[in-house]
């Protein structure tokens, strides 16, 4: 798999490059400030970017910027973003856009070299995966929305299902069985007024609902 970093920070910088070359992956390009990214990823158009949210000069939102933009001149590139904190009005902007191929993590998560691996595996796939912190303050952002309709086991099934789990990770984690978690996601979808579809992209536009109304 093809990747761009943009890392600021020399240290994680160096060990998101070992990281990944040790996992097989071919770091294509790195960036080190925000005017770097955007013609990076539009040179070597990458299977995956990993950026962080703030870089030079500006350290406020220049990665964001620029992974917006990359996705507006090649739509569904996927793009993992790192960030140091919960920063929701980030989160929001960058989902806003649409939910494939899109991953929003604290840094701390790239620890758990494991999780982090599949979250990047998802992300390129044009899967979702959503820090569970990101997912809990984005919850918490407003009231009289659409999830106010959803029981508390249905708002947990989506939790799990923004961050990218599938049926059988989410039966696992909750402790019932797969015929309940299909169930209860039917009920959200129902709740949150989503059709029948047959793109296979229901649990992505049920995640980007949610975001957009929380």
């Amino acid at each position: 798999m093809r990747v761009v970093i943009a890392e600021d920070n020399a240290l994680l910088r160096e060990g998101l490059l070992l990281l990944l070359t040790s996992a097989g992956h071919e770091v294509v390009a790195v960036a080190t400030s925000g005017p770097e990214v955007l013609p990076a990823l539009l040179e070597h158009r990458p299977d995956v970017a990993v950026l962080d949210v703030r870089m030079p000069p500006g350290f406020r939102d220049e990665g964001l910027l620029a992974a917006l933009a990359a996705r507006a001149e090649i739509p569904g590139l996927p793009v993992l973003v790192l960030s140091q904190y919960v920063e929701q009005a980030y989160a929001a902007e960058l989902l806003g856009g649409g939910a494939s191929g899109i991953g929003y993590l604290l840094k701390d998560r790239v620890g758990r070299v494991d999780e982090f691996l599949e979250a990047l595996d998802r992300v390129a796939a044009g899967g979702t995966a959503l820090d569970p912190e990101v997912i809990t303050e984005l919850l918490t952002r407003r009231r009289d929305s659409p999830l106010d309709a959803l029981t508390p086991r249905e708002r947990q099934v989506l939790e799990l299902m923004a961050e990218g789990h599938d049926n059988t990770t989410i039966a696992s984690t909750l402790v019932i069985t797969e015929r309940s978690v299909h169930k209860h996601i039917g009920n959200v979808f129902a709740k949150l007024d989503l059709p029948p579809s047959d793109s296979g992209h229901r649990r992505v536009v049920a995640v980007l609902t949610y975001l957009n109304n929380t």
